[in-house]
Order: structure tokens, then C-alpha cells, then sequence
């Protein structure tokens, strides 16, 4: 045999197509050429195979070799070829037998001594290996992770010589069978470490219930930090399809996680200094940036008005449609951004307007300005705007902590949402169109309520329907299922910067 072909994977963004490893060995002078858009990383595996096969004790071809990734206009690149490269040249060569060949699917990339080393995006390639309904032979290193795709058939291997051995008969590998599940809470900190604040806590589980975007605004030292830090904990365990989900971001930064681990909801909080590039993601070859790595999760942006405004507007449409796709000469690559978001922010440039203290020197026309730096477009895509006020004195001081802590709380939200996705599919914070009119109705007084506040406060057609759905969110969590006046009035009162200053 001098044609061998070898399934393999590429990694593009969070997708994994398909490549066909193509190898042909002719009579010629002994040379190995590669064709089909490799990059210098893919392009200098020929001296990584051609080592591991000789330190392996099995026999480097002398003669034309020529191999092909297929498609041709699709770019390859990193070391995740190697191991694919190599059982072509072998199989090409008549070393090992080519039929088992046919069912498999190969990522990993070889060291000299003929070990096999972690790759990215081992998670993206096992989900589409399922879907083809191969088996897929990867790293060990990768494998814990990799299981997290229900179903799917993974043969994790250590080297190259042991791979062979399987493939002839000699000496057969086990499969795969760890299994993670999502049976351990991860250890969130508690709601209860916010002494008082019970209206930004009532805010908090509206934002957690109905998937929304929240502003927390208010003098410095009032807990809004500490308070947006808690939502996570609010949240529901992820599913299995969200797990899938948020592993395959987390793994194109990192070769291989520790086994062990139920994806959690992340928890990104980016400095106000990071650039647009770290926030949506970029670069030559296009890498998730916090938006995309908070996915399914929590965004925290402290200091709002300090980021760049460029930098913010860069959310637009990510907030709107739950992802980012980043166009480049060699690729146009999407990935999600389904986040909430959460932002801080002092009330005026000093910090202290509306404070009890008095102690705000700042002009009608300073705090406008300050406040201006963000955007009406970006204030209407989110929903709630709340004054985090200054505790008093005793509330600090009290060692007692009442109220419901996290996992109770944790416990109706998932409760709200659960009646969210049997009633519509979607959260209430992503209604959209005819949805919206449907479930968001409301009666005539009503109507004329929201029609008031729409004219008094100068809202959007955005900022409106905002208003509706943290209503639908605020009539599940009180189980009425239509939407009564105290729900929009309340929805009404968090957003507050709408209002003149």
C-alpha cells in the first residue's frame, strides 16, 4: 500500500471540521512534502513525525512522501496534525493496517521520543467526532475533559508505539469510561456576606431569574463589588448542553483541565484598561476574548465610565444576539457571547451625588458629562439601573445575617426558569418579536401606565421592551401569569438613570 488515509479534526473557533490526512509514498528521492495550506507550526511536524516514528523503533520510509490536508483552502495549524501525519506515513508504508483506520478520527501532537502531547480544543473535536459517529483517538492528557460529550467513543493514548500495537491486535487499549457529573455545587460566596442592601439583593434575583443586564451605581464603599460578585452563586448548575458549551471556550486557551471538574459559570472581570481586542476577542489567528469566556455566565465590568468608550460600544451587538464573529483575511470565526452583564459605577465624577453625607460638591453639568461617557444605545440594552445606597451604622455592625442565603435563593431561580423554557424556550431577558407580544401582554391601565413613563422618561423602543420583560420576569418569580401594574411599576423603578439628573 502507498495511499493511506487518516480522519482528523482542525479547530475553527468552536467548530471542529472535518480534515482528511492524505499520504502517498513514491520511488524518489527520500523527501517529505506537505501540502493543503499548512502554516510553519504544521509545516515543521515533518521533523517532529520523522523522530517520533524512528525513536518509536518502527521504520521511516526512505522514498517521495507527500501529504495532503484536505480541504486545501481550509488554514491548519498548531501540532494537533502530528499524530494523524504519522499513522499515514505508517499505514502507507505497511506497518500497520489500514482498515481500522477508517473508523477513527486522530488529533495530538507527537514529541520526539514518540509521546503524544495535549492539544487545544479536544472537546469541540470529540462533540463532532460523536456526531460522525467515529471513535476519536486523542491525548490522554485531554481525555477527562473530552468526556464531558455524552456518547462519545474516546480512545486516549500515552504513545506511539502503543497506538500502533492496538491498531495491529497486539495489544488492545481500553476506551474511555470516566464520566463527569454535575453532582457537587461549586463554592460560590454567599449572598448573606452583603450586610442590608435588601433592594439591590431583590434586584440581584431578578437579574439571575430572567437572564437580564444590570447597572449598580451608588458611592464608593456601598458593596456593589461584593454584591455583583454573588451572582453567580444565584445562578442555576449548568446543563449538560451549557457545560458542553462553556468547556469548549475554556478549551481553546488551555490544552487539557484537571479531571474533576463540572464546568462552573464564569465569572470574568476584566480591568477598565483592557482593550477591545481582550474584550471581544482578535487577533491573526482569532482567540475568544472575556465576552465569549463569560459565556453562560457573568460578565463584571467595575468602573464603568473609566473603559474606553470605544471599547463598550463594542458590546452592542454581542448583548443582542448572544454571540461575536470576527472576520480576518484567513478565516471568519463566530463565537458565543451568551452573558449576563453586570456594571458598577459611581453616581458622578467625585463619587458621593445623592449621598447622605453631603459631601458632593460635583455641578448638574459635571455629572451629566460623567454619566454621558456611556451611550444611550448601550444603557437601553440594559435593563436595570439601581442606586446601590451607603448602609447605616447598626446594619454594619450586626453579626447576625438574615434573609435567604445563595442556595436557597439558587433554588427558585432555577424554579423561574424552569417555567420560562416549558412556556416560550427562552429566557425572558431573549424574547424577541411575536414571543414578546405574547407573553408580555398587559391590560389597559397598564398599557397607559408604561404609556406615561415612555413619554416622562424619554424611553426607547428598546429601553420599552426592556421594561416588559423584567415585568414577565418579576410576574413568574410572584407565579401570576399575567402582568399586573405593581410588576411594571417596579420594573419601572430600576431604571434610573433614565431619569434627568
Amino acid at each position: 500500500m502507498t495511499l493511506a488515509v487518516v480522519n482528523s479534526r482542525a479547530l475553527l473557533g468552536v467548530d471542529a471540521p472535518a480534515v482528511t490526512v492524505e499520504v502517498h509514498i513514491s520511488a524518489g528521492l527520500p523527501a517529505l512534502n506537505m501540502v493543503g495550506l499548512p502554516e510553519a507550526a504544521v509545516r515543521e511536524s515533518k521533523e517532529r513525525v520523522r523522530s517520533a516514528i524512528q525513536t518509536s523503533q518502527l521504520e521511516f520510509p526512505l522514498g517521495r512522501i507527500t501529504v495532503n490536508l484536505a480541504p486545501a483552502d481550509l488554514p491548519k495549524t498548531g501540532g494537533r496534525y502530528d499524530l494523524a501525519i504519522a499513522l499515514g506515513i505508517l499505514a502507507a508504508s505497511g506497518q500497520i493496517p489500514l482498515e481500522p483506520l477508517k473508523h477513527l478520527e486522530c488529533i495530538g501532537e507527537l514529541a520526539l521520543d514518540g509521546r503524544i502531547r495535549p492539544v487545544p480544543g479536544a472537546l469541540v473535536a470529540a462533540r463532532a467526532s460523536r456526531d460522525a459517529r467515529r471513535c476519536l483517538v486523542l491525548p490522554a492528557d485531554n481525555a477527562p475533559r473530552a468526556a464531558l460529550v455524552q456518547q462519545a467513543q474516546l480512545l486516549p493514548v500515552t504513545d506511539l508505539l502503543g497506538l500502533c500495537a492496538h491498531l495491529k491486535g497486539l495489544t488492545p487499549l481500553p476506551f474511555y469510561e470516566g464520566c463527569i457529573s454535575a453532582s457537587i455545587m461549586p463554592d460560590y460566596p454567599d449572598i448573606l456576606d452583603v450586610k442590608g442592601q435588601q433592594q439591590a439583593k431583590r434586584a440581584l434575583q431578578v437579574v439571575a431569574s430572567g437572564g437580564h443586564n444590570a447597572l449598580l451605581f451608588g458611592p464608593p464603599g456601598t458593596g456593589k463589588t461584593l454584591l455583583a460578585s454573588r451572582l453567580p452563586g444565584l445562578l442555576p448548575v449548568l446543563d449538560e448542553e451549557e457545560a458542553l458549551e462553556v468547556a469548549a471556550v475554556e478549551s481553546l486557551l488551555a490544552g487539557y483541565l484537571e479531571e474533576g471538574g463540572w464546568p462552573q459559570r464564569p465569572f470574568r472581570a476584566p480591568h477598565h484598561s483592557a482593550s477591545a481586542a481582550a474584550l471581544v476577542g482578535g487577533g491573526s489567528e482569532p482567540r475568544p476574548g472575556d465576552i465569549s469566556l463569560a459565556h453562560q455566565g457573568v460578565l463584571f465590568l467595575d468602573e464603568l465610565p473609566e473603559f474606553d468608550r470605544k471599547v463598550l460600544e463594542v458590546m452592542r451587538e454581542p448583548l443582542e444576539s448572544g454571540h461575536i464573529t470576527l472576520s480576518r483575511a484567513r478565516a471568519k470565526v463566530t463565537f458565543p457571547a451568551r452573558f449576563q452583564l453586570i456594571a458598577a459605577m459611581n453616581p458622578c465624577p467625585c463619587g458621593y451625588h445623592g449621598d447622605s453625607s453631603g459631601r458632593c460638591q460635583c455641578s448638574a453639568e459635571q455629572i451629566r458629562r460623567y454619566r454621558s461617557r456611556l451611550s444611550g444605545p448601550l444603557l437601553d440594552r440594559i435593563d436595570l439601573h439601581l442606586r446601590v445606597q451607603t448602609p447605616d451604622w447598626q446594619t454594619l455592625r450586626q453579626a447576625e445575617r438574615s434573609g435567604p442565603n445563595s442556595a436557597q435563593i439558587r433554588q427558585q431561580v432555577t424554579e423561574v426558569r424552569q417555567l420560562q423554557l416549558q412556556r416560550q424556550g427562552c429566557l425572558n431577558a431573549h424574547l424577541q418579536g411575536q414571543a414578546l407580544d405574547q407573553f408580555c401582554d398587559v391590560d389597559e391601565a397598564t398599557a397607559a401606565t408604561l404609556r406615561q413613563a415612555v413619554d416622562r422618561l424619554g424611553l426607547s423602543a428598546r429601553a420599552y421592551h426592556r421594561v416588559l420583560r423584567v415585568s414577565r420576569t418579576l410576574a413568574d418569580m410572584a407565579g401570576e401569569a399575567q402582568i399586573g401594574m405593581r410588576h411594571v411599576l417596579e420594573a419601572l423603578s430600576y431604571r434610573q438613570l433614565d431619569r434627568p439628573v
